[in-house]
Order: C-alpha cells, then sequence, then structure tokens
C-alpha cells in the first residue's frame, strides 16, 4: 500500500513539471535595449593600440587585441626587430604617479589594459632587462648592437656612473662604430661637436675621446661595439636595477638596492658598500613597505642573520622584491620553477615565466648562426653650439633627453626624431652595416682595446688570436640546481617571500656540472689561417688549471656546437690529460692538432669552471645594515668583523678571484725604464719583472752600477702609527750575489726572508748566496761567515755574521727561509706557512730598517708573505681588513705582487683561518 502510493505522489509530480513547461514555451520576451547596446558594442574596436619606441630613437604603432595577454605585443615587437636573442629584452611603461619610481616591466601574463593605466595608445619602452656578465655569451653581433645602444644611453642618462677617463675611452669605440678609422682629412677639429656622449660634454672631454678614437684604427663596427661592452661591463654600476630605499634603524640613511645578475648591492650615493651574492642569500621577502633578505647561517651563528630595508612605498616594496625573484630565475637557474599549487597559500603568486639564461645560452649551442645584414642607425646629433656659444634650445633639447629616461614623467618622451631609421635587415647602406658572415678570418684585438697591464705569461693565443687580445674576460655563472619556492597569493598584509637554496645546494641535479661529472667534448677545425679562434690561460708552471679565457665571435669555437665558452676548463686535448703540463706545452698541443691529417681539435672540458660575479675592487669601507650577528657594539671592531665578512662572502661566490684579475698588475704610468737599461738586462732573472723607477732600491756603491732587481714596499697600519718596511727582491743571480749584500749593508738590514728553494722542479729558482755552515766567503768588500743553521721539514734557520772588509765593522744578520711552498700550485694547508709568518714577526719586533723579502722573482710568494702580515698587523690594530686593497697598495710599489689567483685566494683562506681561529686577535692596546 505504501508503494502504491508512492508512485501515485510521483505520477502527479511529473504531470505538475510538464505543466508548468508549457506555459514557458507558450511565452516569450526580448530585450530591445540590450541588443541594441550589445550591437554597438560589436561596432566598437576590439584592439588597443601600443606605440612601441626603440633603442635607436625610432618608433613603431602595433594594433593587439585587448583581451590578449602582453606577450602578444612582445611576440610583435621581436618579429618586427627580427631578433633572436630576445630573452635578454622586455619593454617598459609609465605608471602613475609619476617619478622615480614610475617604469613597470610589461608582465607578458597579463593583459596590457590590466597594467597600464596611461593611455591608450599605451606607450612602451623597449630596452634591456637583463644585462649580460659577458658580451661574448651573446652568439648574435645584432643582439650586441642593441646591448651596445642601450648601455650608451645608460651614460648619457647617468643611470651608468662612469669616470671621465672611462666614459672617454668607450665615446670613442662609439664613435669608431658609426665614422671608421679616423681619418685627419674628413675628421677636422671639432668633428665631434655634434655627438653627444655625457651631460655636461666640454671640449677637453672630445679631445681625450678624439686621441683614442686614433687607436681604434683597423677595428670594424662589430669590433668596436664588442669591445665598447667588453669595457662597460666593469663599470660598478653596469647592468644595474637601482631602487632606493632607507636603512631599517634609527639613523634612516638613504641608500639604493641594485638588483645584478650577482645578487643584490648596496649604494650609497652611487658607491657600492656592500655587496649578498644569490649563495650567500637564502630567502627574500617583503611586508608592506618592508624588504628583507635572510643570509645562509653560518656553522658559527647562533641566530638567523636577517637584514631589513624600508622602502619608499608598498609597490616599490613588491616591484624590488619582483626583480629579485627575476634576476635570480633568469641568471642562476636552469628552468623557472612552475607557481605553487597550493591553493590556500598567502602571499604573492608571481613567479618569473621567461626562459633562463641557461636556456638561453643552449639553445644559441643548437641553433645555426644567423647571417644577416643590418643597417646602424646614425647618433642622434646635437646642435649644441652657436657661433656666439651655445643655443639655449640645444641645452633644454639636452636636458629634456636625460631627464627623460631617468623620470619618463610624461608619456611624450623619447618621441622619434628618426624617422629614417630602419630594421630592414635585408638593406645594405655599404657604410656603418656589418654583417656576421663579413666577420674577417683574422678576427684579432688591437693593442689599443685592452689597457695594456696584463702580462703575456698570464694568458696566450697559442696561435690563434693576436697576443694583443684582451685578457679582461670574466667566466660566467656556472648553471645551478633547480629549487623549489614557497608560492603565494598577494596579501599585503602577509610576509611574501622567494626561497633560495643553500649554498651547498648548488650542484648538479642532473642539468648542470658537479665536479668530476658533466664534461662536454668540443670538435672543431681550423679556419682558413689555421686559427681555432680562442684563448687559454693558466698552466702547471702557474699553479692554474687551463681555462678558456677569450672566444671571439664568428671564429671555429664560436660556431662549434657544442660551443666553447669563456670559463671553460680544459681538460684534454685531442685524449691527452693537459692537468701536469705548462702553459706553453698546452699551447704547442693545440698548434700541433692543426698538423694532423684531419685538422681536428678535439677538446673535453667542463663547462663554465669558474664563476664570474661581482667584477669590481672591494670597497674602502663596508655598511652592514642592523644585522644581529655582530654582538659587539664597538664601531671598529664591527668594522673589522664586517670586512671579514665580506672576504668570505666573495670567496664563496667567487666574486673574490675575479676582483683580483681584474686589478691592474702594474700601476698605470709608472716607468721601468732602469731595468731595460743594456747593462742592467743581464742582472734581471725574468726579462718581464722589472722595478719601478720611483720606488726602486739604488746602490750607492755597487760594483757594475746603482742597479738592482728590487723595490722599496711600505705598508701602513692604520690607526696603530707602524709602518712594516720591505724589500721586495728577486732570488740573487750568480752575477748580482755582491750587489745583494751590497744592498743588505747599505740598508742596514738585518733580516733576510727567503721564501723559495734553490731549486723547484728541475730549475733553479735562486741562486745560493751564502756560505755553507761556518764557512766564509767574499762578496766584493763583504765577508759572510754562516754561524748557525737549523732545518725543519718546513723551515731553515741561518745566521751571518757580516763583515766590512775595509772597516772591519761586523753585523748580525739573521736568515729565514720557507722550504715546504709545493713545487706545483699552492700549499693545502695554511699551517706551517702561518707558523712561518708568525716567526717572521717575532724576529720583526721593534725592527726599523727594511727587512728584506725574496722568492724567485720577488712579486707572488712574496707578495703573499707582505699581505699576510700586513693582514695580521690590521687585525691587531682592530682595522678592516681588505685584501684587494693590501695587494693594489703592494703593486702601487712593485709591479705584480701576488702573481696568481690561486696566491691570492690562499692568502684570503689564510687571513679568515688566522681570524676565525684566533691565532690573531685584536689587541686591548687600541682603542675600540
Amino acid at each position: 500500500m505504501d508503494m502504491m502510493t508512492e508512485i501515485r505522489k510521483l505520477w502527479e509530480r511529473i504531470t505538475e513539471l510538464h505543466t508548468m513547461s508549457m506555459r514557458l514555451v507558450s511565452s516569450g520576451s526580448y530585450n530591445v535595449r540590450a541588443s541594441e547596446m550589445a550591437h554597438l558594442q560589436d561596432r566598437t574596436p576590439k584592439t588597443v593600440t601600443c606605440v612601441v619606441h626603440f633603442l635607436d630613437d625610432s618608433c613603431e604603432t602595433f594594433e593587439i587585441d585587448k583581451r590578449a595577454k602582453a606577450q602578444n605585443l612582445l611576440d610583435k615587437v621581436f618579429e618586427h626587430l627580427e631578433l633572436v636573442e630576445k630573452d635578454y629584452f622586455g619593454l617598459q611603461y609609465l605608471d602613475l604617479p609619476p617619478g622615480d619610481d614610475a617604469l613597470r616591466w610589461l608582465d607578458p601574463l597579463k593583459t596590457i589594459k590590466k597594467q597600464c593605466r596611461v593611455g591608450p595608445p599605451f606607450e612602451f619602452f623597449f630596452r634591456v632587462k637583463f644585462y649580460v656578465s659577458d658580451p661574448s655569451k651573446l652568439a648574435e653581433e645584432y643582439t650586441r648592437y642593441h646591448f651596445f645602444l642601450q648601455v650608451k644611453r645608460d651614460i648619457l642618462s647617468e643611470k651608468l656612473v662612469c669616470p671621465p677617463s672611462q666614459a672617454a675611452l668607450l665615446a670613442s669605440f662609439s664613435v669608431q662604430s658609426e665614422l671608421g678609422d679616423y681619418n685627419p682629412d674628413e675628421h677636422k677639429d671639432g668633428y665631434l661637436a655634434d655627438f653627444l656622449f655625457i651631460p655636461s660634454q666640454t671640449d677637453d672631454f672630445e679631445k681625450m675621446v678624439c686621441e683614442k678614437h686614433k687607436q681604434h684604427r683597423g677595428q670594424t663596427p662589430a669590433d668596436a661595439e664588442y669591445n665598447f661592452l667588453d669595457k662597460a661591463k666593469r663599470l660598478d654600476m653596469y647592468g644595474i636595477d637601482l631602487h632606493n630605499a632607507r636603512v631599517r634603524d634609527q639613523s634612516n640613511i638613504e641608500i639604493q638596492l641594485g638588483v645584478t645578475s650577482a645578487g643584490l648591492v648596496v649604494f650609497q650615493n652611487n658607491v657600492k658598500i656592500n655587496t649578498f651574492s644569490w649563495a650567500k642569500i637564502v630567502k627574500i621577502s617583503f611586508k608592506r613597505k618592508q624588504f628583507f633578505i635572510q643570509l645562509r647561517r653560518e656553522a658559527n651563528d647562533s641566530i638567523e642573520n636577517l637584514i631589513g630595508f624600508n622602502m619608499i612605498s608598498y609597490r616599490s616594496c613588491k616591484n624590488l622584491w619582483k626583480s629579485c625573484v627575476e634576476h635570480h630565475t633568469f641568471f642562476r637557474l636552469h628552468h623557472p620553477n612552475p607557481p605553487s599549487k597550493k591553493i590556500f597559500s598567502i602571499g604573492s603568486k608571481f613567479r618569473y615565466s621567461g626562459r633562463t639564461e641557461y636556456q638561453t645560452l643552449e639553445e644559441g649551442k643548437r641553433r645555426a648562426k644567423i647571417d644577416r645584414t643590418f643597417s646602424r642607425s646614425p647618433s642622434k646629433r646635437y646642435a649644441r653650439r652657436t657661433v656666439g656659444g651655445v643655443s639655449r634650445d640645444a641645452i633644454l633639447e639636452e636636458k629634456r633627453y636625460i631627464e627623460g629616461y631617468r623620470n619618463l614623467t610624461k608619456s611624450q618622451t623619447f618621441t622619434s626624431n628618426s624617422t629614417n631609421s630602419t630594421h630592414n635587415f635585408n638593406r645594405y647602406d655599404g657604410v656603418n652595416s656589418h654583417t656576421r658572415a663579413t666577420l674577417p678570418h683574422d678576427y684579432k684585438s688591437r693593442a689599443s682595446w685592452n689597457d695594456g697591464t696584463r702580462s703575456e705569461k698570464s694568458d696566450d693565443d697559442g696561435g690563434f688570436l693576436s697576443h694583443n687580445t684582451s685578457r679582461d674576460t670574466y667566466p660566467a655563472p656556472a648553471p645551478t640546481k633547480v629549487v623549489n619556492f614557497n608560492s603565494s597569493e598577494e596579501n599585503t598584509r602577509s610576509d611574501q617571500y622567494y626561497d633560495i637554496p643553500a649554498y651547498e645546494e648548488y650542484i648538479s641535479n642532473g642539468n648542470g656540472y658537479a665536479d668530476g661529472h658533466g664534461l662536454v667534448t668540443i670538435r672543431m677545425t681550423p679556419d682558413d689561417l689555421g686559427r681555432f679562434g680562442f684563448n687559454v690561460k693558466g698552466g702547471a708552471d702557474q699553479g692554474m688549471p687551463i681555462i678558456v679565457s677569450r672566444v671571439a665571435p664568428g671564429t671555429p669555437a664560436d660556431l662549434a656546437i657544442p660551443r666553447l665558452n669563456e670559463g671553460d676548463q680544459v681538460l684534454f686535448i685531442n685524449g691527452r690529460d693537459v692537468s701536469q703540463h705548462t702553459h706553453e706545452q698546452v699551447v704547442m698541443f693545440i698548434k700541433a692538432s692543426r698538423e694532423t691529417h684531419s685538422g681536428e681539435l678535439v677538446l673535453v672540458v667542463r663547462p663554465n669552471v669558474y664563476v664570474g660575479e661581482d667584477q669590481s675592487e672591494e670597497p674602502d669601507f663596508t655598511y652592514i645594515p642592523e644585522t644581529h650577528q655582530i654582538a659587539s657594539s664597538s664601531s671598529s671592531a664591527n668594522t673589522l668583523e664586517s670586512s671579514l665578512m665580506l672576504l668570505q662572502e666573495s670567496l664563496e661566490s667567487g666574486a673574490a678571484l675575479a676582483q683580483f684579475e681584474q686589478l691592474y698588475r702594474k700601476k698605470p704610468n709608472m716607468t721601468m725604464n732602469a731595468a731595460r737599461n743594456e747593462s742592467n738586462i743581464p742582472k734581471n732573472r725574468y726579462r718581464d719583472i722589472s722595478p719601478y723607477d720611483k720606488t726602486r732600491v739604488v746602490l750607492k756603491t755597487g760594483s757594475t752600477g746603482d742597479y738592482i732587481n728590487a723595490n722599496y714596499v711600505n705598508m701602513e697600519i692604520p690607526g696603530s702609527g707602524i709602518v712594516n718596511r720591505y724589500i721586495a727582491a728577486q732570488g740573487p743571480l750568480p752575477n748580482t750575489c755582491t750587489d745583494f749584500w751590497q744592498m743588505v749593508w747599505e740598508q742596514h738590514s738585518s733580516l733576510v726572508v727567503m721564501l723559495t728553494t734553490k731549486v723547484e722542479r728541475g730549475r733553479v729558482k735562486c741562486h745560493q748566496y751564502w756560505p755553507e755552515l761556518y764557512e766564509t766567503e767574499d762578496f766584493g768588500a763583504l765577508q759572510i761567515t754562516c754561524v748557525k743553521e737549523e732545518e725543519t721539514p718546513s723551515f731553515a734557520f741561518r745566521e751571518f755574521n757580516l763583515t766590512h772588509v775595509e772597516t772591519s765593522e761586523e753585523r748580525h744578520i739573521r736568515h729565514m727561509q720557507y722550504i715546504a711552498w709545493p713545487d706545483h700550485g699552492v700549499p693545502d694547508d695554511p699551517s706551517d706557512f702561518l707558523e712561518f709568518v708568525m716567526k717572521v714577526r717575532q724576529n720583526r719586533s721593534g725592527m726599523v730598517e727594511p727587512t728584506i723579502v725574496h722568492c724567485s722573482a720577488g712579486i707572488g710568494r712574496t707578495g703573499v708573505l707582505i699581505t699576510m702580515e700586513t693582514a695580521m698587523c690590521r687585525v691587531e690594530a682592530r682595522q678592516p681588513v681588505y685584501p684587494l686593497i693590501i695587494v693594489k697598495e703592494m703593486r702601487d710599489q712593485r709591479a705584480m705582487l701576488i702573481q696568481t689567483a690561486s696566491q691570492y685566494k690562499f692568502v684570503c683562506e689564510a687571513i679568515l683561518r688566522v681570524y676565525n681561529e684566533g691565532l690573531v686577535k685584536p689587541s686591548e692596546d687600541y682603542h675600540r
């Protein structure tokens, strides 16, 4: 009965629903107004107009579907330019309110209308977004041309701060690119008057540019632009994305935070005061207007290192954070990380969505080079001068040009004056056009391309390029491990953060190159002139691995698949292990491959061994924002500890070695004429190791003249009143022993420090200039008797009586020799060397006369010892320790002190060990 009741109810419900549906069908409605509005909307444009201003001051208009993502506009721009290496570039637009922080990068994953609040038409500026660390990494000459235009603009707008001498050099490359070789018949006085290179340009500056332009004869436009970029990359502010900030403490000091390929850099008044490399940073985050970086915790740290900065607004804070995320992803990762799949996470979901530099370079290796012809646009001319002086209109135009780029407060800025500019790469103007296809086989750098301060021994070409090839190229960052980010949904009240892996995690995960793995085989054949097109440096005799230091564009090494890159370590040459061979032998092996039947050179390399980081000198002082790590309230102690923290970071990131390699080996404008005197040449152990004339030791009564290969080196210890006096000398030759002892006598020196054995690896490094124990030997008017000798596995100590035969005056000389330095490279452990330095310091106590220090050439190990003792004294005096500044001070007095990067790394690590283990402690005698 119950079932029948349910069936009846169900039937009644079905009938009711059927009746209702029939009623609906029998009725209808039509909204006239809504239909008319929809029809009108269909007739309105579905596109938006976008005007793009390019780096050569030309502009182009593009129509984009208003619902399309901004990537659509980017694609059209790249297609218009026919740009292949496009991942370094982006589009900027002016955001509201206008001001210093008003420029934004167009996000390709959002629509244009959602981002731009000025327009339509929407105006964009095509710019370099990611500045390549080394122009040689760019495969396309056309890409380098756009970088060249960008950096020129950066200098003119003062975004890139450049000293006058460097600005003149860069301007001369620019002139060479545009006008070609200097021709006195065509280039009369004032021929540069219509060019504008820097703000407030003067006649004296133009004369400097003219003189340098004369030195670039023979350089093609591509050559000149490459060298322009190769010099510009060394400027402190090259490639810096600057953001205004304030220190998060009571001082509220105004600073700028710069994001680079290497990490985060802190500037104050355009002076770099600190660097935080990506290898040191664990996490970056922001909350409202506060930006934070969390540094990797060291083994002896008890608390986290969290450094904070105050930004001018929440928007600028997030903009900085996004820039950090993008730069870290682009330069340090193999692939962009996918966005987080967490549904309820808090914070920004933003992640970089484009390709990384690694992906770009890998694609370049697989892709055939494009031979293209393109027209270089002429520089914009400025009618700056009139008969009566300077044109007021020209000044206004110049000011608008510069200020417009700095602030872009008006959307009209940079409207094109070059309507005849062209991006038609099928045209050829026959003057400034240049193609990769026309790159000469004998491509080489001229002497004027570098500063001429590098030693020939530090880098050689093996017959591939000119001996004058620039040697200032630094390797690119090694590929790093892909890491996971903690992503989030935007919420201005929550922390937005981005995790960076610990330093130990920067190793291979299958995509990178772990030590001993990830080796690459590269095959190439020489060009018609028998050149491969790359340079190498290092060798067993130099204590360095064989490293590729330069690859010339368009040569076999550049066109090989895979490509040979700067920073690659050469392990095998045609199957031969070269790890224990000298530099000259390696060069010979490479040359010999040309004589084989196939002429093929087969290299096995470990890619990107050396990580290129910051390439500038360490700052004169450093600022560490409010860190809890430094417990002492002493400003001097903080300065000392801060300097050593910076040293530790730069060693870990690789920046320290890059900075050392960049430092001049010989001080500019210091002459060495005495060493080249015909009568003095036989007194030099090595033909390229000479003393400066200004600081050389002059013998008063030398038997064969006043010359000896030695320099005074005085190292002042600030705040202590101490000046450590040294004489850095070469190891005596058989014909200079008398001069050596004459120098000891005239300088009243009582301590001689020797840092080499007499013979190493079968080669004589120093002649024995002293007698055996209890024996006497005459050296001119001086007589030496060895009265004591002790030897340990690491040291040898001797005592001599030095007597002047004519006056019978007698002096006591102590002789200390370090004999544990290995024949190859540097000591594996600095313990013995540090013990030796401590003994030297004990013997120097209270001494005012110079200590004579020598090795073989008097530059390598000699420089290491002087640096080490100077650093120890600075620690005791509670002064900051910047090894690079110490080396610079030494090289100002004797060239090339500390000869190799391995020696510099050794002494830096030894300094850190001395401080961390308390072998030398800050003295209580100096005020805190």
